[in-house]
């Protein structure tokens, strides 16, 4: 039977953690009480709190010696993100705790495979928890009141948190009965013709999972090929990066193609829409902004062309992280534009700002057995470049 690991200070939350390892067990899990103290030890854990710290690259004492606080939580965070990766019978991860715990277990759940189930109950749970979240699957759980102490409301939702993570742990939902290789797709708004015609050449073979390039999107698609759960990528739509760089409202982290860097699976790409920069509604748009090339793209998102000496920039972060990948690889560049309103008569047209991106990304280009770079004089929502991109991608998956 797979273990529920309930994660908290012992130092200062005991009897609430251990509360919620008795409620886990009368449920009919097996719980384990990991302590992540940083202060002092505490008798009652089922894994020691140094033991946890032992797992820092630089060992124990680089934990448990830090008389900072703050850096104490963030060195214990990384040990436990490796322990967690280190055990085999984990079936849930319970958490418990307030900002400091929320952002010590949170940083080790965030690792854990997308399907691990993961809650986390918190005093921070009701605001904004992205940054604890991220693209994963945890749960927050509202504490409600503090959790320093334990009173009838303090059981009744930590007994709910536990049994929550004991039903997760004792059924896990059936595998999924379809065997069809998983492939993640990115599209926008601007870039929807090429996936619809896209996902209609690759028929039924394939289970397509298209996300939506709007920051959390692309790290959702990238967390999945960690978690194994994607077998190959149809990267259309690396809009994310102009964002991450220029100062949008949708932003890639640093870590965009990552994930195909470390597993190596079959990757197509493209520049799709990296011609703009998102941001809100227009009178959202900063004030040093205001006097570019803006489109309304509708009440809620106002969109910025970007400039060739941006697209310089983005074509560089893009060519420096295909040249890392050792996977087989296509990177399509579809010449006569490179979204819906990057065409002739289009607001965003602008050649020069495409050649920019173009002729980076082919100085940048290291060649290699396993990468290709392909050039298409069509547009990226063309017949021709979907076909294009199609066969390449049969060409590498087959």
């Amino acid at each position: 039977m797979k273990k529920v690991y309930i994660v908290g200070t012992c130092d200062t939350k005991f009897a609430e953690l251990d509360y919620a390892r008795s409620a886990t067990r009368q449920a009919g899990a097996e719980a384990v009480l990991v302590d992540v103290g940083t202060q002092s030890a505490h008798p009652g854990a089922d894994i020691a709190a140094r033991e946890v710290a032992a797992n820092h690259p630089s060992g124990a004492a680089a934990v448990l010696s830090q008389a900072d606080r703050g850096k104490a939580i963030s060195a214990m965070a990384e040990a436990l993100t490796i322990f967690l990766q280190e055990c085999n019978d984990i079936g849930a991860v319970l958490g418990l705790g307030g900002t400091g715990n929320t952002a010590l277990v949170t940083r080790a759940m965030r690792d854990l495979p997308v399907g691990v189930p993961k809650l986390m109950v918190s005093t921070v749970a009701s605001g904004n928890v992205a940054p604890y979240v991220g693209p994963n699957d945890i749960a927050m759980m509202y504490s409600v009141v503090d959790i320093a102490g334990l009173n009838a409301i303090s059981r009744k939702v930590i007994g709910n948190a536990a049994h929550a993570a004991a039903g997760m742990a004792l059924n896990p939902p059936p595998l999924s009965a379809d065997d069809r290789p998983g492939v993640g797709m990115t599209m926008f708004g601007v870039t929807t013709a090429c996936v619809t015609q896209l996902r209609d050449m690759l028929g039924d073979a394939y289970e397509l999972f298209v996300f939506h390039a709007t920051g959390v999107g692309g790290q959702s698609m990238e967390k999945l090929v960690d978690s194994g759960l994607l077998q190959a990528v149809i990267d259309v739509t690396t809009t994310e990066v102009p964002d991450l760089l220029v100062g949008g409202v949708f932003p890639a982290t640093e870590d965009r193609f990552g994930a195909i860097i470390r597993t190596r699976i079959p990757y197509v790409g493209s520049v799709g829409a990296v011609d703009m920069v998102n941001f809100g509604a227009k009178e959202t748009v900063p004030a040093a902004f205001r006097d570019r090339r803006l489109h309304v793209h509708n009440a809620q998102v106002t969109l910025m062309r970007t400039t060739p000496e941006e697209n310089r920039r983005i074509g560089a972060f893009i060519v420096e992280r295909l040249n890392r990948m050792e996977g087989p690889v296509r990177f399509l560049l579809p010449l006569q534009g490179i979204s819906a309103i990057d065409a002739p008569g289009q607001p965003f047209h602008d050649p020069a700002a495409d050649e920019a991106l173009f002729s980076t990304i082919r100085a940048g280009w290291k060649a290699a057995p396993n990468r290709q770079l392909i050039e298409l004089d069509a547009h990226i929502n063309s017949p021709e470049f979907a076909a294009a991109l199609a066969a390449n991608f049969h060409a590498i998956t087959a």
